[in-house]
């Protein structure tokens, strides 16, 4: 071996080590970047735990605190008093969470399965008419009378599912997906003989699981946390979801304190209101939190659909 070619050697292997020092360094600076930031996002949710098992009068005196002092579970035994009530209401929103994913996301696919089709003639027009409604609205009254009068949802379980169904941007970014996936694939299948239901079933859904575990987190997390529907549509209680049954009582509380202020009388710790609050923040977002772990990965590469490819 030449001098040159030593020196050339000694010189890759001097600027390789540079480089793995470099990495190294990096991703030590990202690993510790990356927790003190999990970190940071842990402290509100350590935050609300510690408030909800606080009693009301340390919280009225010192504020929220991350370490409770003065220890107390009033909060939770309020929220449990009746606790049939509160199974039934978890066992509602499940229900139509779990249902309403499950048809959302079957309807999203398969809507922008035939969106992303180029042999479907009519795919501008129908995506001109699914973009076109995302322009306006018709209003709170007329969505109330055709939930209520014309396809006489109210108080059933439909009323609760079919308004947060189908959404158009999701059905954009899931055609947007499916657009990246080759043609030659469904081609191929067609040669084979397969029909449109079987590639759809059997191709393309295996192929999506980024784009529905993504999509499926947001519809989750809307139907979880949707209320609102229930306000409108819903007036029993046996139907009654999880949100609007912790949202009338906390209505309620506040509705007692107001009452005894009202009468003159001396309001003590018997109505726990910050706390209470606390206490069905953690109620009602436990379950949820647990849930995003199984869709974490899916759900990270789901999010650069419609990026720029190189």
């Amino acid at each position: 071996m030449s001098a040159t070619e030593l020196n050339a050697d000694k010189s890759f292997a001097k600027t390789s080590g540079v480089k793995k020092t470099d990495q190294k360094v990096f991703a030590a600076i990202g690993y510790v970047s990356l927790t003190i930031m999990a970190l940071l996002c842990l402290l509100p949710f350590l935050l609300v735990v510690s408030s909800s098992l606080t009693s009301e009068n340390r919280i009225i005196t010192a504020g929220y605190q991350f370490i409770p002092t003065d220890f107390s579970v009033e909060a939770y035994s309020i929220l449990f008093k009746y606790p049939t009530e509160m199974i039934q209401a978890y066992l509602v929103t499940i229900g139509v969470t779990i249902g309403g994913t499950l048809l959302g996301l079957f309807l999203t696919s398969m809507t922008s399965y035939a969106l992303s089709r180029r042999d479907f003639k009519w795919r501008n027009g129908f995506s001109f008419f699914f973009f076109f409604t995302t322009l306006f609205s018709g209003g709170l009254v007329p969505w109330y009378l055709l939930i209520v009068n014309y396809l006489h949802m109210k108080d059933t379980v439909l009323a609760l599912i079919v308004p947060l169904v189908l959404n158009v941007f999701y059905i954009i970014v899931m055609k947007s997906f499916l657009g990246g996936i080759p043609e030659a694939i469904v081609e191929s299948a067609k040669i084979d003989g397969a029909g449109d239901f079987r590639i759809y079933a059997q191709l393309i859904l295996p192929l999506s699981k980024p784009a529905l575990a993504t999509i499926g987190l947001f519809l989750a997390l809307a139907y979880w946390n949707d209320w609102y529907n229930a306000l409108l549509f819903v007036s029993d209680e046996k139907l009654m979801p999880l949100q609007y049954y912790l949202y009338k009582m906390l209505g309620n509380m506040d509705g007692m304190r107001k009452a005894m202020m009202g009468a003159g009388a001396v309001v003590t710790t018997a109505i726990p209101t910050e706390s209470l609050k606390m206490a069905m923040t953690v109620v009602a977002t436990g379950p949820i939190l647990l849930a995003y772990p199984f869709v974490q990965r899916y759900f990270v590469q789901g999010l650069t659909i419609g990026a720029v490819k190189g």
